[in-house]
């Protein structure tokens, strides 16, 4: 159910964003959980991405899944050009880790790291969490099995000393055992120097090189496309698009986020549930 719209700061006279920045989960997807339980973008926000890239808007996909997680939205979005041809979009992964036209598939960035030290001290005070890293084009590397439908593709169970060995663009710690605020305590705790890290909707880590974020991939794909931050819009609904909210010129939050997202943003439209992206989309296209 939504939280309730909050109206705050309007767009100057005449603001047509040029770059369109839209989180996945609880933004442009929703989860459908009846008979068959599926991810579903529904008609109005699908009709309303597709008038913006009409009208010239780049449309960019950041989200904190990985690549081949994000390629299947950008096929149910569909979006040509004039002639009928798939448009390439840049898509911004891994929380800003891994920057990816597509189609086809082609990484364009990477920013790696050494995540040993930053895990093994998470596993010190959290010794039953589950550890993940992408397996490029193929799934997750991972310690233990995640929660049912939270991680895509094939899972390959590995050792934790496997699992760092080498610099990885991101990882993943989940503890089904703990909640979203005991790992905010421990994020506050530990520090983790040398990581930047979010905590989502539940106690779902993220670790990440310093500096990475989403708006950090987003400030790349902005130079190579020549379009300005304060062009840009960005909706979203987690704490991992705190900073991406930071660096847009304007920033949405979806209704049913969490107060704190809520008040990092210039407004806050509709939840998903009510098709909010739709709603802030069509103030424009």
């Amino acid at each position: 159910m939504s939280q309730g719209v909050r109206p705050g700061a309007q767009p100057p006279q005449g603001w047509t964003p040029k770059l369109v920045a839209l989180d996945i989960d609880g933004t442009l997807v929703r989860w459908v959980d009846d008979v068959t339980p599926r991810e579903e973008i529904t008609a109005p926000v699908l009709d309303a991405v597709r008038r913006a890239h009409a009208a010239g808007a780049h449309v960019v996909l950041a989200s904190g899944r990985s690549p081949h997680g994000m390629t299947p939205i950008a096929d149910l979005l569909d979006l040509r050009d004039a002639g009928g041809e798939p448009t390439r979009l840049w898509i911004v992964a891994a929380n800003g880790a891994v920057l990816v036209r597509y189609p086809p598939t082609e990484v364009v960035h990477e920013e790696t790291f050494d995540a040993s030290v930053a895990v093994r001290a998470v596993l010190r005070e959290h010794p039953e969490a589950a550890v993940a890293v992408e397996d490029r084009g193929r799934g997750y590397r991972l310690t233990a099995e995640f929660p049912p439908g939270e991680l895509s593709g094939e899972m390959t169970i590995t050792s934790i000393e496997d699992l760092v060995a080498e610099p990885v663009s991101r990882v993943i710690v989940r503890d089904p055992g703990a909640t979203a605020d005991d790992f905010v305590s421990l994020t506050d705790r530990l520090g983790l120097h040398g990581t930047d890290y979010v905590v989502g909707w539940t106690a779902w880590l993220d670790l990440t090189p310093v500096g990475v974020s989403k708006a950090s991939g987003l400030a790349h794909v902005a130079a190579a496309l020549g379009v300005d931050a304060e062009d840009a819009l960005a909706i979203g609904d987690g704490r991992n698009d705190l900073e991406m909210f930071a660096w847009a010129g304007r920033s949405v939050c979806m209704g049913q986020a969490i107060d704190e997202v809520r008040a990092a943003a210039d407004v806050v439209t509709g939840s998903v549930d009510d098709d909010g992206a739709a709603a802030e989309l069509g103030r424009y296209f």
